[in-house]
């Protein structure tokens, strides 16, 4: 079921009545089944995928507290990790690694015998499979009791607002929530509510609409000039960070409506002043799962520096490998590895010279920030043309046009505004410079860093953002592009 839907617009109203009208030691069963059935919507029969990994890893947990000697601990946890990782490693890399084989055999003159499988990818398959891993490596590091109530455990992995993307949650954050009392609470259910709004409008008015036009600058590469293909990557940049960025905000503001809290996912990461910062304010859960189950256990930053440079750049291929099954992502998380290993280089060759120009002047420590940004966020869409190309063919190709200016001379009859809908065009532009201008705002103002004592003024705020929704959104039930992962 998407957020964006007509079918959600009734699900989720309902079942919050149900929820809070219900007694209390039903309601999590409740919330187990409306999560069900929210999943269901897409492909009914997968649940049963979830239900596999969820029976295995809560005996797994149950089964790591009770064991004393650490061997058998050891192997309940390897239990787990493989049943998780061999349920992700068949439906989304298997054809992946068999095409790859294939390749390989061809090379040599043979057929590969090895059969492809005719499998869909699960919706959202990477983000629980990750969450469920956390909980028994939680619970064999010691960090987290096993849960022993079945419909607590199976509701931590299927909870309907970040089942299908996120946020990551950890089970020391999600687990004791769930055994807690909610009543109504006017000035939470209003505050989730805002967030679920300003959700929709980077959805439904900013990313959707921008998803038609960058489909049709990177659908049809050779007909488009450099600097039309280079607008589509900024639109792009955009577009997925309003795309995953809003529903990461449907997804908190949906639970907070519901008592629960979830972890912050995104802190306007496009004004980080490094790589490095991108990743502290980009997909927060990712990054911090990564940090947590992959960097450190591999030594982190404290072995030698060629050691740690390796560490940084296997997170970062196994985070494009996380992305999907293609090598445009291997090469996409590869970039930012290599970003960051660069980036600790110039800083130290750069940090004494900026420090003297900085001095102690705010204007100049100013600039230099703003350059920073400006830089950060050049890397990081150059990133995305690998992101958003169908093929690593397609991404050379973009840049070779972007970098080359390649058929310039057609610049006066720029693709992107060959359309009969001028009007549409600019409102599009308009509504692109409004939400660019508000974003830093409203995340202040969502994360109350930022009041609005005026009661008419924060009502007029949210009101003005439904009217935009309605006005402007693109109301299509599109899916939201982390889906697919």
């Amino acid at each position: 079921m998407l957020f964006n839907s007509f079918s959600f617009l009734v699900f989720f109203p309902l079942v919050t009545v149900i929820y809070f009208l219900s007694p209390y030691r039903f309601r999590w069963l409740f919330l187990l089944l409306a999560s069900c059935v929210f999943y269901m919507a897409f492909i009914p029969y997968y649940i049963l995928i979830l239900g596999f990994t969820i029976v295995i890893d809560y005996y797994a947990g149950i089964l790591i507290e009770k064991a004393k000697e650490g061997n058998k601990r050891r192997q309940f946890l390897i239990m787990s990790l493989v049943a998780n990782i061999g349920v992700l490693a068949v439906f989304k890399y298997y054809n992946f690694f068999i095409d790859n084989l294939a390749d390989i055999i061809a090379y040599f003159g043979f057929t590969s015998p090895i059969p492809y499988l005719s499998l869909l990818l699960p919706i959202g398959l990477s983000f629980h499979t990750f969450q469920a891993m956390s909980y028994t490596i939680e619970v064999y590091r010691g960090n987290q009791p096993a849960e022993r109530d079945f419909i607590k455990y199976a509701l931590y992995v299927l909870f309907f607002p970040q089942l299908v993307a996120g946020p990551i949650e950890r089970p020391q954050s999600l687990l004791p929530q769930f055994s807690r009392h909610y009543d109504v609470d006017y000035d939470r259910i209003v505050a989730g509510l805002k967030q679920m709004l300003w959700g929709f409008f980077k959805k439904i008015v900013i990313a959707d609409r921008l998803a038609a036009l960058v489909k049709q600058g990177y659908g049809n590469i050779d007909n488009h000039d450099g600097v039309s293909l280079l607008i589509f990557t900024y639109l792009f940049a955009i577009q997925i960070y309003c795309d995953f960025s809003g529903y990461s905000d449907i997804a908190i503001g949906a639970a907070k409506v519901l008592g629960i809290n979830l972890r912050e996912n995104f802190r306007t990461p496009y004004f980080a002043t490094s790589v490095k910062e991108f990743w502290v304010r980009w997909h927060i859960s990712l990054s911090t799962w990564f940090r947590d189950y992959l960097y450190i256990p591999l030594g982190g930053k404290r072995v030698e520096k060629a050691r740690w440079f390796m560490n940084i750049m296997i997170v970062f291929l196994i985070s494009g490998l996380w992305h999907g099954a293609n090598w445009t992502f291997i090469i996409w998380g590869a970039l930012h590895g290599l970003y960051i290993i660069l980036g600790n280089f110039f800083n130290r060759v750069l940090t004494p010279v900026i420090v003297d120009f900085e001095d102690e002047r705010k204007i100049r420590r100013f600039i230099i920030s703003i350059i920073k940004v400006i830089i950060t966020f050049h890397l990081v869409a150059f990133a995305w043309i690998f992101f958003r190309a169908a093929s690593v063919d397609d991404a050379f190709n973009i840049i070779v046009r972007i970098f080359t200016l390649q058929d310039f001379d057609k610049f006066s009859n720029l693709s992107l505004f060959k359309i009969s809908d001028i009007t549409g065009v600019m409102v599009m532009l308009g509504l692109l410079i409004l939400f660019l201008c508000s974003d830093s705002f409203m995340d202040k103002v969502l994360n109350r860093k930022t009041v609005i004592k005026s009661r008419f003024l924060n009502f007029a705020l949210f009101a003005g953002i439904l009217v935009f929704i309605l006005i402007f959104g693109h109301f299509s039930d599109t899916n939201f592009i982390y889906f697919q992962f």
